[in-house]
């Protein structure tokens, strides 16, 4: 046993001093020193920028502050999510264009994914008319820009549309849709609102006041998913015991509407409808048509890239998965849905945030039609009034880059889950 250690420490390489030149000379040292001299480089490079922005603006009589923000904003916005007059700050016309880019962007998010998942699905039928039908959607929507077709549904909307007077007399010319409880017109759709006999009031939370009855639905909405997935993993634990899946729609159906039902009884919950007052439609919920057209142009056209997107998610798998669920004596609706789909998830989802993450950004879009969105609150109207271009400008980028980031963490979070897991 000695006589093996005393080999050992005879044919061990012999121990250097550390030297200087090891630094660049050294493998297990070269690659830490480059990234250190780069990182120096990148701030230094930094503080020259800001350095020289600083004495550019002391040459100008600037400083750098974002004292603007507390100053009476001065103009009005036309979709207000929230409480907002013109005396009110830059800070709160941020917020509510924030609001309304984060508004359009999940309703623009819901209509692409929905019309691709439908689009990519039906671009493999067997049908030849329904096949070509898609196929024209999706090379016609993604080879015209997205601004174009942001003025065109923003055209239709204006000139196509009956006016408010149009649905006035005794024979009129226009007439409300769904049992008179939406009505289309040239100043945009009106649609009923839920409102609250009981009304619990408003949670100040400083800038922001949400309604409580609101949050106790979110609560409930939130409580119940939680809910149906534990009920989802139970019926599978006893599926893996037994063999047999216990049948749970009716327990998720509870969990998921009971609460939010229950809620709504207790407030009295009720719809107020559109109705015709003078010159324009008043009460229920006014979606103007600059919202309209950005929703339809955003939503129709990036749905014809999700459509690609989910039709190379569903050529990627084999189609043994195909074939086999047929032998199995599943029909094709549930062989897609059941055994296709989740599997060509780990394809989709990648471009899919892509996909998103240009939804968000294009809604800066919505100046050409006049939606009030970030870009033209504070990265428009209030650096225009208050000059001060750098400061609004960059705090715009940040707002952005916090907002992609956080769908990016959201979407990957959910990528991970629906990956394949290796063994």
């Amino acid at each position: 046993m000695s006589s093996t250690s005393d080999l050992r420490t005879r044919t061990a390489p012999p121990k250097t001093a550390f030297r200087l030149s090891m630094l660049l000379y050294d493998q297990r040292y070269r690659s830490i020193t480059i990234q250190i001299v780069f990182l120096f480089a990148l701030m230094l490079g930094i503080a020259w920028l800001v350095d020289n922005t600083i004495n550019n603006l002391r040459a100008l009589g600037k400083d750098f502050s974002f004292a603007f923000l507390s100053a009476p904003a001065g103009y009005d916005i036309n979709q207000r999510p929230i409480e907002y007059d013109s005396q009110m700050t830059h800070g709160r016309a941020a917020l509510v264009g924030l609001l309304n880019t984060a508004i359009l962007a999940v309703m623009a998010c819901a209509l692409a994914t929905v019309l691709g998942v439908i689009a990519g699905v039906l671009r493999l039928s067997n049908n030849w008319i329904v096949a070509r039908l898609m196929t024209v959607y999706v090379e016609l929507f993604r080879n015209i820009p997205t601004l174009v077709w942001i003025i065109i549904f923003g055209a239709i909307m204006t000139e196509s549309m009956p006016a408010p007077s149009a649905f006035r007399g005794d024979t009129p010319t226009a007439s409300m849709l769904f049992n008179d409880s939406v009505a289309v017109t040239n100043r945009g759709v009106y649609v009923p609102a839920i409102q609250f006999s009981t009304d619990l009031g408003n949670l100040p939370l400083g800038v922001v006041a949400p309604s409580i009855n609101w949050l106790l639905v979110l609560v409930a909405i939130i409580v119940g998913i939680y809910a149906h997935k534990v009920i989802l993993k139970n019926a599978t634990a006893v599926q893996n015991a037994t063999g047999i899946r216990p049948k749970t729609w009716w327990k998720s159906l509870g969990v998921l509407f009971g609460p939010v039902a229950l809620l709504f009884i207790f407030f009295g919950a009720h719809l107020e409808y559109p109705e015709l007052r003078g010159f324009n439609f008043a009460d229920g919920i006014h979606m103007r048509n600059s919202l309209i057209a950005m929703w339809l142009g955003l939503g129709i056209y990036t749905g014809a890239f999700v459509a690609e997107n989910v039709r190379s998610g569903i050529l990627a798998i084999s189609r043994g998965q195909t074939e086999a669920a047929f032998a199995l004596g599943m029909q094709p609706g549930k062989t897609m849905r059941l055994v296709i789909l989740p599997q060509a998830l780990r394809v989709i989802i990648p471009p899919l945030i892509s996909q998103y993450l240009n939804i968000t950004k294009n809604t800066s879009l919505g100046l050409a039609v006049g939606y009030m969105d970030l870009r033209s609150t504070l990265g428009g109207i209030s650096i225009n009034q208050t000059g001060r271009e750098l400061e609004g400008m960059l705090l715009m980028m940040l707002i952005y880059l916090a907002v992609s980031l956080s769908i990016s963490g959201a979407m990957n979070v959910y990528n991970n889950r629906v990956k394949l897991k290796e063994r």
